[in-house]
């Protein structure tokens, strides 16, 4: 049984960048499964958005947070694959959930720190593990990182020492998986305006001016700046693109 279109699996697709991946992904022809975590009408409608482009998608909850739960996720995604999608292996995992926080390096507590290391970096790497028995030999995986692996604003230390352990797994998967024909690339967004730690650069007028100021394109960028990135890294244009990190920041402190 096989399905006509390419598979996809979003992390975190029911709002901000990870909608807009779902979204881009479809009009680049692939199905999608995207994951939620606690809201489940707005990945419904995220579903329904990508039907009415004419793809098929589904949705699953997914707390990336507890790494007990991905052998159970998995599980249940071998189900949607045949149920839904009749094939029983997807191409793609995009490693896009993933929550922000904004604390001082002094100030960091032990508990904050191994919060974003489940969310971020321990998800990402066991996700992708445990998602080779499902995946299709010559497909990818897309993990996010941030501007701020490369460029330091004080307060993300936490965060960004994980989006920093990320592109240095990003490697490696590509190193050993590549027998599989299965790529690995990292899409490092700069500042987006989304609700993403808050709705921080979205809503502070301040912030958004301060970022627009540091960035060659003069502006913050939107979720419509990222999606189509990683849908092209999903695609076979990108067939020889391997092992690399692309920012999408509008040339953020360049």
């Amino acid at each position: 049984m096989m399905s006509k279109s390419k598979i996809a699996v979003v992390t975190g697709g029911s709002r901000g960048l990870g909608k807009n991946m779902a979204i881009a992904l479809a009009k680049k022809g692939l199905d999608v499964i995207l994951t939620y975590n606690s809201k489940s009408d707005e990945a419904n409608e995220v579903v329904s958005e990508i039907k009415k482009l004419g793809q098929n998608a589904a949705t699953l909850q997914l707390n990336v947070a507890d790494s007990s739960s991905f052998d159970g996720f998995f599980s249940q995604i071998g189900t949607i694959l045949k149920e839904t999608f009749s094939t029983d292996k997807f191409d793609f995992i995009v490693n896009n959930a993933g929550t922000g926080m904004y604390v001082p390096f002094a100030e960091t507590t032990e508990e904050q720190f191994e919060s974003m290391f489940n969310v971020h970096l321990k998800a990402t790497f066991f996700l992708s593990q445990k998602a080779l028995k499902l995946m299709n030999d010559g497909g990818g995986i897309v993990n996010i990182s941030s501007g701020l692996a490369r460029f330091s604003l004080p307060g993300s230390s936490a965060y960004a020492t994980m989006k920093g352990g990320i592109e240095v797994l990003t490697r490696y998967q590509a190193k050993e998986l590549g027998s599989r024909g299965i790529r690995a690339n990292v899409v490092a967004p700069g500042a987006i305006e989304t609700d993403f730690g808050g709705g921080r650069v979205r809503d502070n007028k301040e912030l958004n001016d301060h970022v627009a100021s540091m960035t060659a394109l003069g502006r913050v960028g939107l979720p419509d700046d990222i999606g189509g990135v990683v849908a092209f890294l999903c695609s076979e244009d990108a067939r020889w693109v391997n092992a690399q990190r692309i920012e999408v920041s509008g040339g953020t402190l360049i």
